[in-house]
């Protein structure tokens, strides 16, 4: 697809209050030698995000062991190497930082015995420790479909919020993914996480890259099925040339159909929109469905992200 993006694509830069605090969280993660996927997938919303207060740091690495055609993220072998500093000085960097909500996402480990969870659990304690009133969103692979890798994050690091996008509809998950990667597996991680205790569970779809409207109203459908209580949908964008291309940019119109759709099937809550992406404005979709699914959770969120920065729960 060769046509040029249309106005609603197109990012507007963060000015006064907004454009410091991008400046700052920039400066203060090179410094404190945090890697943000924010930047390592160049997301377009990383100005918007970052001048809110939210951003999302990258663990175990900035080389992932599968190779999806959708993703920026560099490929490769690691080799098992795992820094095991990482989660104190992970937890001592965000302490410093003035964030209220944070989303921790990794890089695929299948090099590990067990992906990576136990890593993450522990970076997870370690951010709680040193910033109890953090909001923490794990933003993770699929462990090879280990159930018990999956049941380590949640009783051992205990995120406020659980995510693991689809990515997809079903018909395209061969062609999109890493051939290691399957709808199927993914319903399963995204059930596993809430029978094993996670309060709100999150998963993503991209539009535009060969979907129907109907494959994506049935995708979402199985989503809620699997008892799944955020929702994002965003337009797929292509990094370079060597990734799968746009096949449609898909009208504001249609991303509202799927908003609305979305919270008849009874989603708490559900972003859908051009630029939206996974971890979207996450502190706000959070409060938004903890308030949809346990109001008095909700509320005690509410006032220690106020605490932070003041956000409207509506």
């Amino acid at each position: 697809m060769h046509r040029r993006k249309p106005e609603w694509l197109k990012v507007r830069l963060p000015t006064g209050e907004g454009q410091a605090q991008f400046v700052e969280l920039k400066r203060k993660f090179e410094q404190l030698d945090l890697h943000t996927v924010c930047e390592e997938a160049r997301c377009p919303n990383i100005f918007e995000c970052w001048s809110e207060g939210t951003a999302t740091i990258m663990i175990l690495g900035e080389t992932c062991t599968r190779g999806c055609r959708f993703c920026s993220v560099n490929t490769g072998d690691p080799a098992g190497v795992v820094d095991p500093r990482e989660p104190e000085n992970t937890g001592r960097a965000l302490a410093q930082m003035n964030l209220a909500y944070v989303v921790v996402t990794m890089v695929d480990r299948d090099d590990l015995l067990d992906g990576g969870a136990s890593h993450v659990a522990t970076t997870i304690r370690r951010i709680k420790h040193h910033a109890p009133e953090l909001l923490v969103e794990t933003l993770l692979g699929d462990f090879q479909g280990v159930r018990r890798d999956v049941e380590t994050v949640i009783t051992r690091g205990r995120p406020d919020v659980f995510a693991h996008n689809v990515e997809v509809v079903p018909r395209l998950q061969r062609t999109i993914r890493d051939a290691r990667c399957s709808w199927e597996r993914s319903i399963e991680v995204l059930k596993w996480a809430k029978e094993a205790g996670s309060g709100i569970t999150k998963s993503s779809l991209m539009v535009g890259i060969g979907e129907s409207e109907q494959e994506m109203l049935d995708a979402m459908e199985e989503l809620r099925a699997a008892d799944v209580d955020v929702l994002t949908v965003g337009q797929y964008l292509r990094p370079t040339t060597k990734h799968a291309e746009v096949q449609r940019y898909v009208e504001p119109t249609e991303f509202e159909r799927y908003r609305q759709a979305g919270l008849a099937m009874g989603f708490s809550f559900v972003a859908s929109g051009p630029l939206v992406r996974s971890s979207y404005r996450a502190a706000e979709a959070f409060l938004r469905g903890a308030l949809a699914a346990k109001p008095q959770e909700a509320s005690l969120l509410a006032d220690r992200y106020g605490r932070k920065k003041q956000l409207n729960v509506i």
